[in-house]
């Protein structure tokens, strides 16, 4: 048995106490060839906590507003990204999908472009890895519809294009940024650009932004009422 009762279950006591917040000799001194990671653990939490203060807050409600108006009158959410970036494209895909819905029946109707990797190996491949995005975004986009770039840098070449072709479709096109924004922080209509070197951080508040808006939408539903009707039947309880 370990401190307070609780039972090792394999677990080596060492990494079992720590887990459980118990003092264990040497704790402090936990180092991955630095300075203590619990030192490391407050300076990347004051970094995200002075971005989450940056004048970028300031433009989240109109993105917010922009996935509403979309919800509201049918028109089609679109992400894309690299790296970490894709992954949250996808995941924020998710969330507007199912989460921001899960008080009104259905949510939005959105479409991460980082998600098929036949898509994206063809057209990398046939004319070349910038028009990933803006070829899917040339076929598949309507005017109204809405383009979240994720970017770190907001160089890359193929979010560029993704905002240009946008921009020619007639879409609403924003892009959530870090470093200095980029070539995407004067092509986006909304840059939401957090003034940060760090790319972690950066891919942190991509997420952080997303969370919000899901969290709002799914506070602030849209109605039957407005002319938004669904045959998504209203998700089960998890258990």
């Amino acid at each position: 048995m370990t401190p307070d009762g609780v039972r090792a279950s394999g677990l080596p006591a060492r990494r079992l106490a720590l887990a459980v917040g118990a003092k264990v000799p040497g704790a402090k001194e936990l180092r991955t060839g630095g300075p203590p990671m619990l030192q490391h653990i407050q300076n990347y939490s004051d970094k995200l906590s002075r971005a989450l203060g940056l004048a970028a807050m300031g433009e989240v409600p109109k993105l917010a507003q922009a996935l509403r108006e979309s919800w509201r009158l049918g028109y089609t959410i679109f992400l894309c990204g690299n790296g970490g970036s894709a992954g949250n494209a996808n995941h924020l895909a998710n969330d507007f999908l199912y989460g921001a819905g899960t008080s009104n029946g259905g949510g939005l109707k959105v479409e991460a472009l980082t998600a098929n990797p036949a898509i994206l190996t063809c057209l990398a491949n046939d004319i070349g890895y910038d028009e990933i995005f803006a070829e899917q975004i040339r076929v598949k986009a309507n005017p109204g519809d809405v383009l979240i770039v994720l970017s770190g840098s907001g160089d890359s070449g193929n979010v560029v294009r993704a905002l240009e072709m946008g921009n020619a479709k007639g879409m609403k096109t924003f892009a959530i940024l870090g470093f200095s924004g980029g070539r995407c922080k004067k092509i986006a209509q909304h840059p939401i650009h957090f003034d940060i070197d760090d790319m972690q951080i950066a891919e942190d508040l991509q997420l952080i932004v997303g969370h919000m808006c899901m969290q709002w939408l799914c506070a602030n539903p849209v109605s039957e009422s407005v002319g938004v009707t669904s045959s998504v039947s209203t998700p089960r309880e998890v258990k």
